[in-house]
């Protein structure tokens, strides 16, 4: 048998690494005091993430004292609380790049200043330096009705494109707002995934035109984006995308020969739903033609009695309109179509306008 004999400096090694693997080994993982938290919320396509530890009141005073006036606090407890946005944003009406920040308060007795800090990792604010500042807003705390035991933080005021998220501790609140360009963002979210397997099937770069459409913003951008829908396949819906997005150009001409198109494909539910559309756009007069076509078209089915319905309904006549709705329940194919159409009846009975 051959003997190893190890030297000096190699033997310190071999007990060092075994002094560390003794030491990984006892350092035991144990419930934080201030535990960890995580929010989430979604405005429009933009994600905003706080990750931060939560510590409890526990009686003790804290603001002006725990927490004193004036000075950088880590806005929770342990290291960095930080606050993560997917896209570029507005904060409190002041722009902020997308990106993970260190967020950090300096609360006074009537207002607060809120830090985004683009060091994300250090422990609290110990080593926070004003140099690394991303953004500084002042906002205005305000009164809790409750008294709130544990730090948190929670998306308030929420809206299609904007929220406010909101510090809560003791009995006071620190908002900050924040929002978001809809239009722009979403616009290249779409760009974006129109590269993907969308761009081959009709429904996205349909989906991506009415989107523009809809806001009236680029709409030769989405007038090629509909005759990319088109091109995948030729149906009502993207025929009568491009009808609308050239009526929007003012290329009438080119509107009707398409809306013209459109007709020739449409079958009763698409002719249906889309009078519905132009109802939900607040374009009431062009609904009815397209209910008018409906039932003309296809005045025996169930979307037939139920455009005969809506037609009399805006006339007064819901002795007439109940009769059509009572005709469209009984011709609907689904339990789930003739509960929907029992809530029409309901109204027609009571003598309201099912278009209003």
């Amino acid at each position: 048998m051959k003997t190893i004999t190890l030297k000096p400096f190699a033997l310190c090694f071999v007990i060092v690494g075994l002094g560390q693997i003794a030491f990984a080994q006892s350092d035991l993982k144990l419930p934080d005091v201030s535990q960890a938290a995580e929010v989430k919320q979604r405005i429009a396509l933009t994600d905003i993430t706080v990750n931060y530890h939560r510590p409890l009141v526990n009686g003790r005073k804290i603001w002006g004292g725990l927490v004193p006036y004036g000075k950088v606090w880590r806005a929770g407890a342990n290291e960095n609380t930080t606050i993560e946005f997917s896209d570029d944003v507005s904060v409190e009406g002041k722009p902020l790049a997308k990106g993970l920040y260190g967020l950090h308060l300096i609360p006074n007795q009537d207002s607060c200043t809120v830090i985004f800090s683009k060091t994300n990792t250090a422990w609290g604010s110990y080593s926070y330096d004003q140099k690394d500042d991303a953004l500084r807003v002042d906002v205005k705390p305000k009164p809790l009705a409750e008294n709130d035991e544990a730090l948190e933080f929670e998306f308030e005021n929420l809206k299609p494109t904007s929220t406010a998220v909101t510090l809560k501790w003791e009995k006071l609140g620190i908002p900050f707002a924040v929002s978001v360009n809809d239009a722009d963002q979403t616009l290249q979210n779409i760009r974006a995934q129109m590269k993907g397997a969308g761009q081959f099937a009709w429904q996205a770069p349909d989906q991506a035109a009415q989107f523009c459409l809809t806001r009236k913003i680029n709409l030769d951008e989405a007038l090629r984006w509909a005759d990319a829908s088109i091109q995948n396949e030729e149906r009502f819906e993207n025929l009568s995308t491009k009808a609308d997005i050239l009526k929007a150009l003012n290329r009438q001409d080119e509107a009707k020969t398409t809306w013209n198109k459109a007709l020739e494909k449409a079958k009763a539910p698409d002719l249906y739903t889309y009078g519905r559309q132009l109802q939900n756009q607040k374009k009431g007069a062009e609904a009815m033609e397209i209910f008018k076509e409906v039932a003309k078209r296809f005045p025996n089915g169930v979307f037939g009695y139920l455009a005969q319905a809506r037609l009399k309904s805006t006339a007064g006549d819901f002795t007439g309109a109940l009769s059509d709705a009572k005709q469209a329940q009984s011709a609907a194919p689904s339990e789930g179509q003739k509960q929907a159409i029992q809530g029409l009846i309901d109204r027609l009975q009571a003598k309201q306008d099912i278009n209003k």
